[in-house]
């Protein structure tokens, strides 16, 4: 079933039970974001609040925080459709006259991926030319946040040099009644449009769309190559053509289906002061400076809704999101690298921080070869902890990737590090925006399994590793709470507070002291990570680290120009001084949704 825009979307949720209506009055300050993320993690409908404090327009948030409402929105569960679009190009190319009748229903659904340009649209019923940004129920999710952000807007941008166009989303500061920030990172697409738009010193044409139909919204997010256009996609995805609309003050194509449109253009050699922002993973981002976008005219339906979403410490309404996006576009890397099983990265880790991949070896050392090659792909090449396992383990189990390292991983010929290389705009790790260090642990192939631990070794389904118990007890180790094995490949060691270098000195009495031998990975952690939750401990270790700065060996040799590294890897994921502030919501703001929990969902 295709929907033509976000609220025939909205009312199938609602006609099958899976969206609720807020009718209590609530803030977009705080209080929204604090019911939202509540409704990830306990599972809940999608929630439409009718009655925002300030605005005349609902909000809607969670609409796809679940896989059962994302695949309501495609018709068909995202890995299907992956599986679906690589077995079609692998059998049409090259073309012949049975694959292509084998695949007709698919090429009939090729045919939608080119727009359908219409004169009149439902998003255009309105146009008001004195803008007031203020009116728009913008949220303000987190204390820390430098202001109020549109969190879920489509931007449209078009190349001034090929025509081609972009849609993304790109979080908005609202600085004014008619100015907002845009968050163009290094590596995206919109960013590119208007580096070439300034490079000619000209102001680049944007609209932003908040609102659209709910496969549009997801495609907006995927990491598409260049030469793939969204709108396309989301035909193909639909099964029907992107209806667009010519925007009415600028040079653009609108989804005519949107909800609310803002015109405008981004002036070039323009540039002010962005954030801080609370951001997905899991810490806030640095101010920056980034371009500005100034609004010409709202476009709206009459009776509009507002959609937002909340990034912040996993699990969010992205996490969806996102695992929705590889589950369709992972299984396409197998056409250029026929080697590869599949492609994961980890939400907990905030996607980029940790990707594993599983594989058939065809020869010796292959595996690095895959690994480098996918560090070149796209979004991949942001990846910071790449991690490679044999075909035969589910790369999206932590646990059974666990398994394989222990199995496998040996740091003299399994580990590669990658310095001064390119990072996510939103890794803070290095303390240098846009650049820091990478790692490839390979756990592929055969190898002699580390050491059986002692006898003596607890029979608890999470033991502690004994020697470090020991030192704790003795108080050898200064600042250890707690500490968990997990699979017996990953010993986690909480440290408490948050003082300076407190990591390093706990990682340094472990290597001098020879206290882990039977553990490959030992991270040190901060106390605000819950080692019980799989998730939180996945988030506490990889988005808290550079490999170059923070990973130790039990020994380093120098051979040549390399180094070699023996024994267990340890890793200082702690807090440090010069870290954005962790995402937190303030106890006043939890207290009081506590107690209005009740007005809220009465029914609850």
């Amino acid at each position: 079933m295709a929907f033509a825009d976000f609220r025939s979307f909205l009312d199938h949720l609602e006609a099958r039970g899976d969206l609720v209506r807020v009718r209590a009055e609530v803030d977009p300050e705080y209080e929204i974001a604090e019911i939202a993320q509540r409704g990830v993690r306990e599972g809940m409908p999608a929630l439409r609040f009718e009655r925002v404090r300030g605005s005349r327009y609902p909000v809607v948030m969670n609409a796809l925080a679940s896989f059962a409402r994302i695949e309501a929105a495609l018709g068909a569960h995202p890995q299907a459709i992956g599986e679906r679009l690589v077995r079609f190009a692998q059998d049409v190319l090259p073309p012949t006259p049975g694959a292509l009748w084998r695949h007709r229903a698919d090429l009939a659904r090729a045919l939608a991926m080119r727009p359908r340009r219409v004169r009149r649209a439902p998003c255009q019923a309105v146009v008001e030319r004195d803008v007031d940004l203020s009116a728009l129920p913008v949220l303000r999710c987190w204390p820390l946040d430098g202001g109020r952000f549109i969190t879920l807007p489509l931007v449209f941008t078009r190349d001034p040099a090929t025509g081609r166009r972009n849609t993304a989303i790109y979080r908005m500061q609202v600085y004014d009644r008619e100015t907002t920030g845009m968050h163009w990172q290094l590596h995206k697409g919109g960013g590119f449009h208007f580096r070439v738009a300034e490079s000619r010193g000209e102001a680049l044409p944007v609209a932003v769309a908040l609102g659209a139909d709910p496969v549009l919204m997801l495609v907006a997010m995927f990491p598409l190559p260049e030469s793939l256009e969204e709108v396309a996609l989301a035909g193909l995805l639909r099964g029907a053509p992107t209806r667009l609309v010519r925007a009415r003050t600028v040079d653009a194509l609108v989804p005519a289906g949107a909800e609310i449109v803002l015109e405008g253009e981004v002036p070039p050699f323009e540039r002010r002061a962005e954030g801080p922002f609370g951001d997905h993973f899991g810490h806030y981002c640095e101010v920056a400076e980034f371009p500005v976008f100034r609004v010409r005219a709202i476009t709206r339906r009459p009776d509009a809704v507002y959609p937002a979403a909340v990034v912040g410490r996993p699990p969010q309404e992205d996490r969806y999101m996102g695992d929705a996006a590889q589950m369709i576009l992972g299984p396409l890397i197998r056409l250029m690298r026929p080697e590869v099983r599949d492609v994961w990265a980890y939400y907990e880790a905030g996607f980029h921080n940790l990707l594993v991949v599983s594989m058939a070896s065809r020869y010796a050392r292959e595996s690095v070869r895959t690994a480098l090659g996918l560090l070149g792909e796209g979004q991949l090449g942001l990846s910071k902890v790449v991690v490679l396992v044999d075909e035969d383990v589910d790369a999206r189990d932590f646990g059974a990737v666990l398994r394989a390292i222990r199995r496998h991983f040996d740091p003299v010929t399994r580990f590669h590090l990658i310095a001064n290389a390119p990072l996510d705009t939103l890794d803070f790790t290095s303390f240098t925006m846009h650049l820091g260090s990478r790692m490839i642990l390979d756990a592929t192939g055969e190898r002699e399994p580390y050491p059986a631990p002692p006898s003596t070794a607890p029979s608890a389904p999470r033991p502690r590793e004994p020697r470090v118990d020991d030192a704790l007890h003795q108080g050898r180790v200064h600042g250890v709470v707690r500490t968990r094995l997990w699979n017996d490949a990953l010993l986690l060691v909480q440290v408490s507070g948050r003082g300076e270098g407190i990591g390093a000195r706990v990682v340094e009495t472990m290597r001098a002291g020879a206290m882990v031998e039977h553990v490959p990975l030992v991270a040190v952690v901060s106390d605000d990570v819950n080692l019980d939750d799989d998730v939180d401990a996945i988030w506490g270790v990889f988005t808290r680290f550079d490999p170059a700065r923070d990973v130790r060996f039990a020994s380093h040799t120098p051979v040549g120009p390399c180094v070699v590294c023996r024994g267990p890897m340890f890793i200082d994921a702690t807090w440090k001084p010069g870290y954005p502030e962790p995402v937190r919501m303030p106890d006043e703001i939890v207290r009081r949704v506590d107690a209005r929990w009740r007005d809220c969902f009465p029914r609850s």
